[in-house]
């Protein structure tokens, strides 16, 4: 650092106010005891605790504000001050340069899979079902080095219920129990040792952001936004990891519609980092290159519906041709119901169900479920059509489905065009007996990778949504330095998405599905 005209006294003036701020912000950060001190002082443990959220988070506002102002004072008051954010915390340390190399070997294998997987899917079947995958023996290998290599650093930081916690028992259950086995889970990717780690995780929940900080019909997010810059703001500050990669190898994960409007809130967690959210909609942001589309799972009390634990029979009687029942909102919803709601018995259409009616009976009687994107574009409708083993018919526009960069979604789905759906019934009547009877064994075959055990088993959603990360992981490649700054060349292969609508055989075809998965 260098200072002229007899004004380093007043930069070295100002940048003590900076250090004590940041000394602020760090005893901040690490006041575990900040909202039981509040509890034990006022005798509450509900209201009290949502209003020491807010004080924490204010408190962690205004102290990272107020580092913004004496960096902008230091600046001003001592224009020859030259400061650089960077220093040898962030130059690559042996333990990179050994992940790296771990990871260099995992793209080998997986690419040495890719060229003999025809030898070896004998060996694949006994343990995953081939057929539903776009390369069987590049997913095994891939899911293979995942398990011997990918290590998830979980920050400590924040207080529950924002961090550290989610909804287990509700449409956003995925949320919860993804952070749940996470933080407690016995799974073996979890390090303590942030060096050791190939991404990071910031365990907050937009859920419960919405629960606590949203004031109901004021459409105002910004609160939510403020929550998330200021939570990369405090680990970006008091760890090393966020600024050598600019959050290109960190992760959030969100179920709720305004996961992706939250993560607005820091330019590179919206930009660069790995974003996993249900609300998948590539016109609205969402670049499969880097972000995993998450399954909506919809878990009433916690737990699957008995009529869906275990389906009927392959070759049980389903006397309906197709079936829906749902609220008349977004844009292709009503197109559904104004073209088929009450029109044909073949075909049950309803916008409410009667409390005489069963939802879950309708799905198991019928042979093809129809699943519309609502406001937003993911449905609990495909996965509770999976557990019946009754044929998705996806109805949306720009939605990327979830693990289809592995899955073969026409292998146990069936999409439609928005625009044929006053013909419906002629399209899926001409669905032949065969392919219908192949895309049942589909379903069967698939179910096993949509399903939330608790403790998680091998190839279920939770090591799915793992295995989405751990490519997106194996695709960002950290570059040396230069000159003492941490610079990210982030290699997504050769295949561009398109910024228009992006259908799942699209996607299939031209991202990193071809890199690892060639068909």
């Amino acid at each position: 650092m260098k200072t002229s005209n007899g004004k380093g006294s007043v930069s070295v003036l100002v940048l003590c106010s900076v250090f004590v701020l940041l000394i602020t912000v760090v005893f901040i950060v690490n006041s575990v005891d900040f909202v039981s001190l509040i509890q034990f002082t006022t005798g509450s443990k509900s209201e009290h605790k949502i209003q020491a959220i807010e004080l924490q988070t204010t408190a962690i506002t205004t102290a990272l504000r107020g580092f913004r102002a004496a960096s902008f004072a230091a600046d001003s008051h001592s224009p020859n001050v030259t400061v650089i954010a960077s220093n040898n915390s962030a130059l690559p340390h042996r333990k990179d340069q050994k992940l790296e190399q771990g990871l260099a070997r995992a793209r080998a294998a997986i690419r040495k899979a890719a060229s003999r997987s025809s030898q070896n899917l004998s060996a694949i079947r006994r343990i995953v079902s081939a057929e539903i995958f776009r390369n069987p023996g590049s997913f095994y290998q891939s899911y293979m080095e995942m398990e011997k290599r990918f290590k998830v650093y979980v920050y400590e930081e924040g207080d529950p219920p924002i961090v550290h916690d989610g909804p287990c028992k509700s449409i956003y259950t995925i949320e919860g129990r993804f952070i749940h086995e996470m933080e407690h889970g016995s799974n073996r990717f979890r390090t303590r040792d942030p060096h050791f780690s190939h991404v990071y995780f910031m365990p907050f929940s937009v859920v419960w952001m919405v629960k606590y900080f949203y004031k109901p019909n004021s459409y105002n997010v910004s609160p939510l936004k403020e929550f998330v810059d200021d939570y990369v703001n405090v680990i970006s500050t008091k760890h090393p990891f966020w600024n050598r990669t600019q959050g290109a190898d960190h992760f959030m994960l969100s179920c709720h519609d305004w996961g992706p409007l939250a993560s607005k809130g820091n330019p590179f967690l919206y930009n660069t980092s790995i974003r996993v959210f249900c609300n998948a909609n590539s016109s609205e942001g969402f670049n499969p290159q880097k972000d995993v589309s998450l399954p909506e799972i919809h878990l009433y009390g916690g737990i699957v519906n008995p009529k869906l634990r275990s389906p009927p029979p392959a070759n049980s009687s389903r006397p309906h041709l197709a079936f829906f029942a749902g609220g008349s909102h977004g844009p292709i919803r009503p197109i559904l119901l104004q073209h088929w709601k009450g029109r044909d018995p073949d075909l049950p259409v309803f916008e409410y169900l009667s409390k005489d009616l069963d939802y879950y009976s309708f799905m198991l009687q019928s042979k093809f479920c129809l699943c519309p994107s609502g406001h937003e574009v993911a449905s609990p409708r495909i996965v509770e059509a999976i557990y019946a083993e009754c044929v998705p018919v996806i109805l949306s526009d720009h939605y990327v489905l979830p693990f289809s960069d592995v899955l073969k979604w026409e292998a146990f789905s069936i999409q439609v065009e928005i625009s044929e759906i006053p013909r419906l019934k002629e399209v899926l009547m001409a669905v032949p007996e065969e392919k219908y009877a192949k895309l049942k064994e589909g379903l069967r075959a698939v179910r096993r990778h949509f399903v939330l055990n608790q403790p998680a088993k091998r190839f279920d959603v939770f090591h799915m949504i793992l295995h989405s990360v751990w490519l997106r992981r194996l695709n960002a490649r950290i570059s040396a330095t230069i000159h003492s700054i941490a610079v990210v060349q982030l290699s997504f292969n050769q295949f561009p998405i398109p910024s228009e609508a992006v259908t799942y055989h699209e996607f299939a075809k031209g991202t990193m599905a071809q890199l690892y998965y060639p068909e």
